[in-house]
């Protein structure tokens, strides 16, 4: 079974920026990254930027992400062979 990684705030998004996310607005320790489809519709992920991110934050953000971008695709960068 898959272990999850301990990643930081700024890994999850240089992880995040790959699939076309870019930071859009910054509050406190708080980055929200958004990416415009080609229908127009926003995404919108919030990311905490912390030095090391909970083990349950970082499984919702994933299951966040995983609503714009197939898991199959982000399980490689979120969780260990």
């Amino acid at each position: 079974m898959p272990r999850l990684r301990r990643l930081s705030g700024d890994q999850v998004i240089r992880i995040l920026e790959g699939f076309e996310f870019a930071v859009a607005a910054q509050s406190g320790s708080h980055v929200k990254l958004r990416r415009i489809t080609a229908t127009g519709e926003k995404q919108t992920l919030t990311i905490p930027r912390h030095k090391e991110i909970d083990t349950g934050t970082l499984r919702a953000i994933f299951r966040q992400a995983s609503r714009y971008v197939s898991s199959e695709d982000l399980q490689p960068h979120f969780y260990t062979n």
